[in-house]
């Protein structure tokens, strides 16, 4: 089960989130879902303040994250500063591993083959490489559950929009909020939309937008410049089963000693079918290489 605050994991918990880093949790371009606008009346009627609302469905969140431990396969498009990769994506009890499928739209060559091969063998094998990678993966876990957990707090939440059981609710800063880091910072300084499904309280997206230039040690270190986007969508992807299936991200700024930096990168998850529990890592390999000579029958 994998939620927005997961990060993407090589060899981590099933239920690890699967952004990069601390920053990625936060650094999510805008989904316009076309809800119609809600009067006072329906608001009066959906019986909780939007913050309340906002609070079940992060409870639940983690909730589900502690407790749901299937495993699944899926497709993983990914570009990143223009750049396009196609991975096919297989979870363990001791994580995921990946396989690289195209690069720019082009199948590996003979040469990358064996690379990418040599990669997922090496990992497989290597309980040292195994642990620095999970251990790493976790902490990214941690930190992007500890940034969802305090969502509510970040934010004063308000009804915008229904559509059926979704319903929309916008978000700006909380004045009275102190971030206590620096992706909390970040996280602090956007507003945006929170789209809910009510009857199963889950989220189903995210996205917000930088009101302000964020700076980083009085913008000595660097900054993030108004305007930056990002988007993250859930979806149920079998009965019961939410898995993220988008996620867009568009920052730029200055890093130290006026360096430009700039965060594109976007992500379509995909063809989610779940795989037997006891998986070990040695049988995903099997498994994902057998994928690939498939398709190169085809």
């Amino acid at each position: 089960m994998h939620t927005w605050f997961k990060t993407r994991r090589t060899v981590a918990s099933p239920l690890a989130a699967r952004l990069e880093n601390g920053l990625a949790v936060v650094l999510l371009t805008m989904i316009l879902l076309g809800s119609s606008a809600l009067s006072q009346s329906d608001s009066v009627r959906l019986e909780m303040s939007a913050v309340d609302l906002a609070r079940k469905v992060v409870t639940n969140e983690l909730k589900i994250q502690d407790e749901e431990h299937s495993h699944w396969m899926y497709r993983l498009e990914k570009e990143e500063s223009g750049r396009k990769q196609a991975q096919e994506i297989l979870e363990t009890n001791n994580g995921s591993l990946s396989q690289l499928l195209s690069i720019d739209g082009h199948p590996l060559d003979a040469k990358q083959q064996r690379k990418e091969n040599q990669r997922m063998q090496r990992l497989v094998s290597n309980p040292d490489e195994q642990r620095k990678l999970q251990q790493a993966s976790n902490k990214k876990a941690e930190q992007g559950a500890r940034l969802f957990r305090i969502l509510p707090d970040v934010f004063v939440f308000s009804y915008a929009g229904r559509q059926g059981d979704l319903i929309t609710l916008s978000f700006r800063p909380n004045p009275k909020f102190q971030p206590p880091s620096l992706e909390a910072r970040v996280f602090h300084g956007m507003e945006g939309e929170m789209t809910v499904d009510s009857k199963q309280e889950r989220l189903a997206a995210l996205n917000g937008h930088l009101m302000e230039n964020v700076k980083f040690g009085g913008g000595l270190l660097g900054r993030l410049d108004r305007g930056g986007k990002f988007e993250v969508r859930q979806t149920e992807v079998a009965p019961g089963h939410w898995e993220m299936t988008a996620l867009n991200v568009d920052m730029k700024g200055k890093a130290l000693l006026f360096k430009t930096i700039g965060m594109q990168e976007r992500e379509n998850h995909s063809d989610f079918h779940r795989v037997p529990d006891e998986l070990t890592l040695a049988e995903a390999a099997s498994i994902l290489n057998k994928q690939i000579v498939v398709a190169d029958n085809r």
